[in-house]
């Protein structure tokens, strides 16, 4: 189980800091781990520090990061500067240190502190295996938002209409530092569902929300006879929630998306997205289960399209393209 490749915008421009110099939106923060804490069965959130973290914009919500993660016997031949992804994927197979997309769970300006929560599915993957071994001191690049950066840096996609009263938000394991993150933002007077799939009954954890947001874990194993498959007990309660939240409309023809082949990502833009009857959707996880939701959603309820995001994260069976 690895992260789809979402890129941060690598060559978005730049603008000038006080001496005139370049700020691009993101850029490499060289940083170490200041301490793991376990979460869960599942998950672990590593806590990073760096001299200049003060300077790693907090935009929250669903912020995506690039970690570098470390090549056998820890060398990195990590590029700086604007350019730094082209110059990644020109180097030689065997110089090129693993990226993986990540949230940002919190930021602490102050403490120059960054925190990541990491999904442990084993040593199959490089984040996961790095994760489980990973102690303090141990060194990373994280390219993120650069504060001084005047404007968008982009790497978030929650931005619910104006008008969006009703809301339901939904991911997997994978999604679930950007789900609880957005959870703890909505505010007073929002009638919200949120569902979380997890793999494990102790990975649930407490999410602080206002009194109108409902938040429902969804444990695979123990749910009761057997273990349901990756994305079953989301479906199910994706489509009870629905009923209850969105408004009815005319079924609508949905394009086939070869999520094997290609990245399922469909988010309206700012400008263009519309909450009918005040109903807004966030869904993200596994790419196969997304592209199972956004066809009851629209092609079958006639859900608007937009009034939703649909976001693959990952695809199982298949490892992060970079």
């Amino acid at each position: 189980m690895s992260v789809v490749s979402q890129q941060v915008p690598p060559g978005r421009p730049g603008t000038q800091d006080a001496d005139g110099e370049p700020v691009p939106a993101y850029r490499a923060f060289h940083v170490r781990v200041a301490r793991v804490a376990s979460l869960g069965p599942s998950f672990a959130r590593v806590t990073f520090t760096g001299p200049d973290l003060h300077l790693f914009a907090d935009n929250g919500l669903d912020q995506r990061i690039k970690l570098v993660l470390p090549l056998p016997g820890g060398h990195s031949f990590f590029p700086e500067g604007d350019d730094w992804y082209r110059r990644w994927r020109e180097l030689p197979a065997h110089r090129r240190n693993p990226i993986r997309t990540y949230t940002v769970r919190a930021v602490r300006q102050d403490r120059r502190e960054l925190d990541v929560d990491f999904v442990l599915h084993g040593v199959e993957g490089p984040a996961s295996r790095w994760a489980l071994s990973a102690r303090p001191g141990d060194p990373l690049v994280v390219v993120g938002p650069d504060v001084r950066h005047r404007g968008d840096a982009g790497g978030r996609e929650w931005a619910p209409p104006a008008g969006a009263s009703r809301l339901l938000i939904a991911g997997d394991e994978c999604a679930a530092p950007a789900v609880c993150a957005i959870a703890e933002s909505l505010p007073d007077g929002v009638r919200a569902q949120v569902l979380l799939e997890v793999p494990d009954p102790g990975d649930v954890r407490p999410v602080r929300v206002a009194p109108g947001v409902r938040v429902t874990w969804l444990p695979r194993r123990g749910s009761g006879t057997g273990t349901p498959a990756h994305g079953d007990l989301l479906t199910a309660a994706v489509h009870e929630a629905v009923r209850d939240l969105a408004p009815g409309a005319v079924p609508a023809a949905v394009e086939d998306v070869d999520v094997d082949t290609a990245i399922l990502w469909e988010v309206p833009q700012a400008s263009a997205a519309r909450a009918r009857d005040g109903f807004y959707a966030w869904l993200a996880g596994e790419a196969g289960v997304v592209k199972r939701l956004r066809r009851h959603l629209v092609g079958e309820l006639g859900v608007d399209r937009s009034a939703v995001a649909f976001m693959g994260y990952w695809r199982l069976g298949r490892a992060e393209t970079d």
